[in-house]
């Protein structure tokens, strides 16, 4: 009856999926009632117990369970997809052990303390063959062990991965038991809950295994199976405030009583009582003791369930272990049909990701035919960016970073250059007015006719004038530079940053780059301003324009400023503003060249000023022209290729991060890859079955 159950409904999963509809697991899950009809009856009372427990599904579950196994064993969990796990929890010497030994009817590790320091992964099986078959993995090893010697190969695995001692590990062991009459089942065993560390424990022990059963129990798709001894308060047990922390409905608890033999008083009541939400309900069960056998063990429990006067009121279908074997390995049924679809999705969906993923990551270069390909695309590639940003003004690979939009930042640089120098000449415009025209007169003094401006004069004041502002282009042309090498950077960065060796090669060369031509524009810029310092010569009309416009006012203000009568002390000036003029009336003499003197060197200063904005945006434009058309490209060549051997070959190497990730991602392709041929395969046998 349960096959067809299960059948049907893999069934209607595997076409599903072939038709695109798998979408969601609810469509498709067993309901909890549905499920437990059908398992009714699976264990038959008449059958003799000839094994320690009988067999619950045998072929008609195994295959499922293998199917999760085996993504057990590809580490799909690694992925970051939870697989249906019943996980065994329970205070320290509740009788975890004792339960799971009844359950595999093996003999695990015993003593004082804890026992389980590891995961412990359990794989039972049932199969037909009266030897069972026992093997141990871990560490990508299996290590094949029988009856008597599973607790020590237990130990040593043990011991090899948490170390000697009484310390714990997240790293797993499982134990793969093959047994005629063991229940279908998979379960992870957990180090037992304990809050005070003994001697040779670590300090953090509670902590430790707390963060292991925490990591367990929290999936939804995890089965806790609380142990809790019959003696204790249930209220108070520590595994139960942790599973209740992560499952607060109980909806996935199912509890085990064990030692119901010693403290059968109240027992009754506190599991129809149920004052700690187990949603799976509880069984009550009694272990082995001492040297008795599985067999007699389930006998003495059964006889004890019987005729116990106590325990004997406890309902039937909750005792024993036979009954826990039949509850687990229903739970475990309806979980992995419950899940199943929604593991095959988050496969396909994981699986897709990640190869759409390592498309993204730039093409593994396996030749130098591919390399020298792939570098003067890329280098191309970067030309065109560059050429976008820096000379066209386009910024569509840039919309919202404005620092990117590079014609623009360029224009407010040298507009806020124009403001500097301007507002630094302007500073001194009427402070002792026409008093350095004045001195500089008086010491150009010459044999000559009195009412020519001597040349020197004008020479002397604008070197002066030159020389005070000769470090501002300077530092422009640096700042400039400074500017563009961070967006070349930022671009180069962007196209070769995935290829580790051109990453290195063309940053060195940017870098060289960059400095040799803003080393080349402040020599130029010097040269400039040498240019400027040693000759006055425009051809701009304005200059004589200007100067016209200015000299218009000098009679007025040499007489003003002349006259003893004056009420004020100043005198408005256009383009200068108030002048103050008492200083002036000792120098009539030689006031009207001064005069002269100041509006030529105004007129011209302009001139200077603007020639040396203009210069340098013209220098820029050039620069950059050349920068991007060929100095660039030039100069990533001869850094990769020009003084070093195997230049392309060292291009072809992968970055550390590159390499790794491109390694990570074969891997998990390959994981979930063969996780998903598992599942497909698992479906074709049912769906084969069903036929």
């Amino acid at each position: 009856m349960i096959s067809l159950v299960y059948l049907c409904m893999i069934s209607r999963l595997y076409l599903c999926m072939k038709m695109g509809q798998l979408t969601s697991s609810k469509s498709t899950v067993v309901p909890q009632q549905e499920a437990s009809n059908a398992l009714a009856g699976v264990l038959d009372p008449n059958e003799p117990l000839s094994a320690p427990i009988v067999s619950s599904y045998n072929d008609r579950i195994r295959p499922l369970l293998d199917a999760i196994d085996r993504l057990r064993d590809l580490m799909v969990m690694e992925e970051g997809i939870q697989l249906p796990t019943i996980v065994v929890v329970g205070d320290q010497s509740s009788g975890k052990s004792s339960v799971l030994e009844s359950l595999a009817g093996i003999s695990l590790p015993r003593g004082q303390g804890i026992c389980t320091r590891v995961p412990l992964i359990m794989r039972l099986q049932h199969h037909s063959d009266p030897q069972p078959v026992l093997s141990l993995e871990f560490s990508d090893q299996v290590v094949p062990t029988d009856e008597d010697h599973i607790s020590e190969a237990i130990n040593e695995a043990t011991e090899r991965i948490a170390g000697n001692g009484k310390g714990i590990s997240n790293n797993h062991i499982t134990l793969v038991v093959k047994k005629k009459g063991v229940p279908d089942l998979t379960m992870v065993d957990l180090p037992g809950i304990t809050r005070v560390p003994v001697h040779g424990q670590p300090d953090n022990i509670y902590e430790q295994t707390r963060d292991i059963i925490m990591e367990y129990i929290t999936p939804e798709e995890s089965i806790i199976l609380n142990v809790l001894s019959a003696s204790v308060d249930f209220t108070t047990c520590e595994s139960i405030r942790m599973s209740q922390s992560v499952d607060k409905t109980g909806e996935r608890t199912i509890a085990v009583v064990t030692k119901a033999d010693r403290a059968p008083e109240g027992l009754l009541e506190k599991v129809t009582a149920d004052d700690v939400n187990i949603g799976l309900g509880y069984v009550c069960v009694r272990n082995r003791i001492g040297n008795e056998s599985y067999e007699e063990a389930r006998m003495e429990e059964a006889t004890l369930f019987k005729t116990h006067p106590l325990l004997s009121k406890i309902d039937k279908s909750i005792v024993g272990i036979p009954v826990l074997a039949q509850k687990l390995v229903q739970i475990q049924a309806t979980s992995i049909a419950r899940n199943l679809p929604e593991i095959v999705k988050k496969i396909n969906d994981k699986l897709n990701s990640y190869v759409a993923e390592l498309s993204r990551l730039p093409k593994h270069l396996s030749s130098v035919a591919e390399a020298t390909t792939a570098f003067m695309q890329i280098v191309g590639l970067a030309k065109e960016s560059l050429r976008k940003i820096l000379i066209r003004g386009e910024f569509e690979e840039y919309p919202d970073d404005k620092k990117m939009h590079c014609s623009a930042r360029l224009v407010e640089m040298l507009n806020k250059f124009s403001d500097e120098l301007h507002s630094y000449a302007e500073s001194d415009r009427t402070r002792d007015f026409l008093m350095d025209e004045i001195k500089i007169l008086e010491e150009t003094k010459d044999i000559s006719l009195p009412n020519f401006l001597p040349r020197t004069a004008f020479l002397s004041i604008l070197q002066r004038k030159v020389k005070e502002i000769s470090g501002m282009p300077i530092e422009f042309v640096d700042k400039l530079w400074n500017y563009v090498e961070e967006v070349v950077m930022i671009v180069l960065m962007h196209h070769v940053g995935d290829y580790y060796q051109l990453q290195l090669s063309t940053r060195r060369a940017a870098n060289n780059l960059i400095a040799k031509m803003k080393e080349k524009s402040i020599k130029w810029m010097e040269e400039v301003v040498e240019m400027e310092m040693v000759t006055d010569y425009t051809c701009n009309p304005e200059y004589i324009s200007e100067w016209n416009k200015l000299m218009a006012q000098q009679d007025s203000f040499i007489s003003g400023a002349l006259d003893e009568n004056r009420i004020t002390s100043s005198i408005k000036l256009e383009g200068f503003g108030d002048i103050e003029v008492g200083h002036l009336k000792q120098y009539a003499h030689v006031l009207e060249q001064a005069f002269d003197l100041r509006m030529r060197m105004t007129a011209y200063w302009k001139i200077v000023l603007r020639r040396l904005v203009d210069s340098m945006a013209l220098h820029l434009q050039l620069s950059v022209k050349n920068l991007v058309n060929k100095d660039l490209e030039f100069e990533i060549v001869n850094e990769l290729f020009g003084s070093n051997v195997g230049g392309i070959e060292r291009f072809m190497e992968e970055s550390p991060s590159i390499a790794s990730k491109r390694s990570k991602l074969n891997k998990s392709i390959l994981k979930l890859k063969g996780c998903k041929d598992v599942v497909a395969n698992i479906f074709d046998r049912i769906v084969a079955h069903a036929d």
